[in-house]
């Protein structure tokens, strides 16, 4: 069996380079392991409840190629809704609301006020340096390899304890003394204010959806390895071996690496430098719409850094979209902390939602009696860290030659969202089309 393009991996990276290549005319086929489409994207629909397994959000601002691809597939505004509550902070005991706002040197969002002064210092460095943060590439930032941690350590803790070390636990799984602050901070300084932020009205797999209905996508089928073959590439899978002119792995480096033990030496040295970091959460489904107690309504509700050994935050799914739940219930996902997720990998069900809700109970007091139904949902690759050797490594990758064998993914930019998913499937797309019209040169001659 052949095609112009094997696209391997059905998360949002994959329908889109399959998409774009599609609307070329290309022949393209997309194979996913698993048995449904979406990947880190996924979203359960069980009782009423629409449930976000991975992703919560998306951004009006900093999201340019994801809007891009919104309007060229028909979505309409009210379908990708604005969320419109503030994002809080536990501290002292209480929610302290402006999280990732620019008005919290205003507002204090838990800050001390000589933290205040310190972040309007780290705020006004932004804003000069804006052109230098440039989230294509983050290797070519000011801040050069130093980790969240280390960046941190510049200004007052509160920083780090309540604003930068809070964000990348819950929204990046990361460890701050093991990815680098350029992606972060090129990230944050792009996206802007949570005022921005928005999300898919009918479920974070929306757009997967919606791109997979207009490709050919066949699920259940592992690939277990690809190789360049002279100018095309052999593709086996438990199903059977393909030819294509190229295929795109699709997939977290950690999955992308062994699929292709021949690689060049710079594809293999960035692939092994790309880590990933479990991603473990507990949705809550309520039979009331309970939220945390705050001066204003919240989305979301992180602890600061040292709070908890086991979560890292909660979202308060209801406030998402009324129609995310039947009416008169509630839906908050527990975010488990980076440093918990290895030892809750393993555990049962049960054993990881007990001790996760008993541990919501002082954020969100009522939550294990209000709850009548917990559901799992755990990414031993949920997204990509951006540890010093992968920083340093990933400008040569870019420049890599067009080969058979390709990439795509949000680790390709070491940017961990959609955004940077769709923006590497768009790059992708571009070197696969040059491959493309080089082969049919090469035919004519």
């Amino acid at each position: 069996m052949s095609a112009d393009v094997v696209v391997v991996g059905a998360g949002i990276a994959g329908l889109t380079v399959a998409h774009e290549l599609a609307t070329t005319g290309a022949d393209v086929r997309v194979l996913e392991a698993g048995h449904r489409v979406g990947g880190r994207m996924a979203t359960t629909r069980h009782a009423g409840f629409v449930i976000d397994e991975g992703a919560e959000q998306i951004s009006a601002r900093g999201y340019r190629a994801t809007w891009e691809l919104l309007r060229r597939t028909g979505f309409t505004p009210a379908e990708v809704p604005e969320i419109g509550h503030a994002i809080g902070v536990w501290r002292d005991g209480r929610a302290h609301p402006g999280v990732a706002d620019p008005r919290a040197v205003v507002t204090g969002a838990g800050l001390s006020r000589r933290a205040r002064l310190d972040l309007a210092r780290f705020q006004l460095g932004l804003a000069r340096g804006r052109a230098a943060f440039d989230p294509d590439q983050p290797e070519r930032t000011p801040l050069g390899t130093a980790t969240v941690a280390e960046m941190a350590a510049r200004y007052h803790p509160d920083l780090h304890d309540h604003l930068l070390a809070p964000v990348a636990s819950a929204f990046f799984g990361w460890d701050t003394r093991r990815s680098c602050a350029a992606p972060m901070v090129a990230l944050m300084n792009e996206v802007g204010s949570v005022s921005c932020w928005r999300t898919y009205r009918d479920g974070m797999d929306s757009l997967a959806r919606r791109l997979a209905g207009g490709v050919p996508v066949e699920t259940g089928c592992a690939v277990r390895e690809v190789a360049a073959d002279g100018h095309r590439a052999r593709i086996v899978t438990d199903r059977g071996d393909l030819s294509a002119a190229s295929v795109v792995l699709c997939v977290p480096a950690p999955v992308a690496a062994p699929l292709y033990p021949t690689a060049p030496e710079p594809e293999r040295a960035f692939l092994r430098a790309c880590t990933f970091a479990p991603v473990l959460k507990v949705a809550c489904l309520l039979d009331r719409p309970l939220a945390p107690r705050s001066p204003v309504p919240l989305y979301a509700l992180l602890a600061a850094a040292g709070e908890d050994a086991l979560l890292a935050g909660l979202v308060v799914d209801h406030a998402k979209h009324p129609g995310r739940v039947p009416a008169g219930r509630g839906l908050i996902s527990l975010i488990a902390a980076p440093a918990a997720v290895p030892g809750l990998l393993s555990e049962p069900d049960a054993a990881v939602a007990g001790r996760l809700v008993a541990a919501a109970e002082r954020y969100l007091p009522g939550i294990t009696a209000a709850t009548t139904t917990t559901l799992v949902h755990r990414f031993r690759h949920g997204l990509p860290e951006a540890p010093p050797a992968a920083l340093r490594l990933r400008a040569a990758f870019a420049d890599r030659p067009v080969g058979p064998v390709d990439y795509a993914g949000d680790w390709v930019l070491l940017r961990p969202s959609s955004e940077g998913a769709v923006r590497a499937a768009a790059l992708a797309s571009a070197r696969v089309r040059s491959l493309l019209a080089r082969n049919r040169r090469e035919a004519r001659v």
